[in-house]
């Protein structure tokens, strides 16, 4: 029997998250696609959050790779895609999406059921819950995405 902290109105917490990552990775990829399609797009300079379509789609990198160091108990330069790739392509932030997929897939319960330490920017601890930090991460990457959406049209 499922643990039932692992358990969500009969759904499982491990098939969401492989859903969510799953789908982060596919969300990501067509991102990547369409920039790629329409390179006149990636230093536009917009009225939101970042004021480039590229910025934006680091902001989202930068994320998935912070949390997905914590969650390797690595404590990351910021920003990461700069320190981590210096000759950066858009396939680096496709990669860092499949990443986040097959860490999921592959996960066993006792991650599911485990809690990451780790430090803000500010120095200050924190620990979170592993299920948590994926929600959060692949939450703010969708928010971002839709950013992105309504920027390239």
């Amino acid at each position: 029997m499922p643990n039932k902290k692992l358990m969500m109105k009969g759904i499982e917490i491990k098939n969401l998250l492989v859903q969510q990552t799953a789908y982060n990775f596919w969300a990501n990829d067509r991102i990547a696609k369409f920039v790629a399609d329409r390179p006149d797009l990636i230093g536009k300079l917009t009225n939101s959050s970042f004021d480039t379509i590229e910025k934006t789609i680091h902001h989202i990198w930068d994320a998935e790779l912070i949390w997905f160091g914590r969650l390797q108990g690595k404590a990351l330069p910021w920003p990461p895609s700069a320190h981590l790739f210096p000759n950066a392509g858009i396939v680096d932030f496709v990669n860092t999406s499949k990443e986040w997929a097959r860490l999921l897939d592959n996960a066993e319960a006792f991650f599911l059921d485990g809690a990451t330490a780790y430090r803000d920017s500010k120095g200050i601890t924190y620990e979170t819950a592993n299920t948590g930090i994926v929600m959060h991460c692949m939450t703010h990457s969708a928010y971002h995405r839709g950013q992105l959406i309504i920027l390239m049209r």
